[in-house]
């Protein structure tokens, strides 16, 4: 089954296009890796499929997008509900400057009516989603901790179980590792693979060596387009088209 299915999907930013035609397929539980050069419009499409880029007013989109066979523009969409459903992980990790166990259940406090959540409840919550990110043996006796006081690994990890609560479908990442250093990398990485399966996650990512060793799909992109897509091995190997071995091999980017 396909998670996220794109058909000529366009995107303007006032008179400019940013994406152009773009019809992806992509696999139920798999890890996804957009790359391309700056500018090519991979962050611009990530951002599609949480309807995040409407916040601005300038932004003209026509085509189609479907998360798991739900059209996201139809006009009974809660985009309260879609966004609960596609979560997202920024660049740089950003907690929230509370504690640890507050991050964990924000989500689920601003969703949840006032009254339906109790104690014991949200207990179970926090260590299942920490338990998730291996985060709980770490940080069980630290709960009341300031979450911004964690060290860059561990809050974009976090920042990845605040979602959790929530249930989602898909978790879009825009270029996670960019702020951390190489083992933190190592350490966001090996989540990523953990959580395979469980979630489809869609990655935008300069680092050709890390789409190689996440992902098992890959798209290239270039000035709106997506060039190619296929499997990660033969994207890199064996590309069909020009543009997409020159870009693997460093010829420009």
């Amino acid at each position: 089954m396909n998670s996220i299915q794109t058909r000529d999907l366009n995107l303007w930013y006032g008179d400019f296009q940013a994406l152009k035609n773009i019809n992806l397929s992509i696999r139920q539980g798999q890890i996804a890796a957009l790359i391309g050069p700056s500018g090519c419009g991979k962050t611009t499409l990530l951002r599609c499929f949480n309807r995040i880029n409407e916040r601005y007013g300038y932004v003209r989109t026509t085509g189609e997008i479907k998360i798991l066979d739900q059209d996201i523009y139809a006009p009974d969409v809660s985009l309260i509900e879609l966004r609960k459903a596609v979560g997202m992980v920024f660049q740089r990790p950003n907690p929230l400057p509370i504690s640890i166990y507050e991050n964990v259940v924000f989500g689920l406090r601003t969703h949840t009516p006032r009254g339906q959540l109790r104690k014991s409840g949200l207990d179970e919550v926090v260590e299942k989603a920490l338990g998730e990110v291996n985060l709980w043996d770490a940080l069980k006796d630290r709960l009341q901790t300031r979450a911004t006081n964690l060290q860059l690994a561990d809050q974009q990890k976090l920042c990845i179980a605040r979602l959790l609560p929530l249930k989602p479908e898909v978790i879009l990442m825009d270029e996670p590792c960019s702020a951390l250093d190489s083992a933190a990398t190592l350490a966001v990485e090996e989540l990523m693979l953990a959580l395979a399966g469980r979630y489809t996650i869609l990655v935008v990512t300069h680092n050709m060596a890390q789409a190689r060793r996440v992902s098992k799909e890959c798209a290239f992109m270039l000035m709106g387009e997506v060039i190619e897509y296929d499997r990660t091995e033969t994207l890199f190997l064996t590309p069909t088209d020009s543009r997409t071995a020159d870009y693997v091999e460093g010829r420009y980017g």
